[in-house]
């Protein structure tokens, strides 16, 4: 019998790649506070998280929204990719959109989110290994 690592870690993995490329772009926003013409950029979760939900559950069950504006994301605006465009409380004369406070806090929770992926990968393999062994 062997071991499907994908059916084992479930969207984690995932998870944590996401949240290491989201890192790089929240610190470029941050070491572009200054930048004039610098637009702050930001990857969506929910976007990846319902994409690998739909890879994961094909012909499942599918939800029926009654209209698509039901679960938009907030501050965001569309872009090339999954890059998203940040909307910026409050426009600055030199036209760059980070607001350093704003990307800090969402730096930190990014940290706190991957930690999170991070512990909980981690706990999956121990409990692999631990079946491995048949303990």
């Amino acid at each position: 019998m062997s071991i499907s690592f994908e059916n084992a870690l479930g969207i984690h993995e995932k998870a944590l790649s996401f949240r290491s490329q989201r890192s790089e772009v929240l610190a470029n926003n941050i070491a572009n506070a200054d930048t004039p013409n610098y637009k702050a950029r930001d990857l969506d979760f929910s976007s990846v998280l319902q994409a690998e939900t739909d890879k994961a559950n094909r012909g499942a069950f599918n939800l029926a929204v009654t209209n698509t504006k039901h679960i938009a994301a907030e501050g965001m605006q569309a872009g090339d990719g999954d890059l998203l465009y940040r909307i910026p409380f409050q426009p600055s004369l030199d036209q760059n959109t980070v607001d350093s406070q704003v990307e800090q806090a969402k730096y930190g929770e990014n940290t706190v989110q991957f930690q999170a992926s991070f512990t909980l990968l981690n706990s999956k393999f121990k409990g692999l290994v631990g079946a491995l062994r048949g303990e």
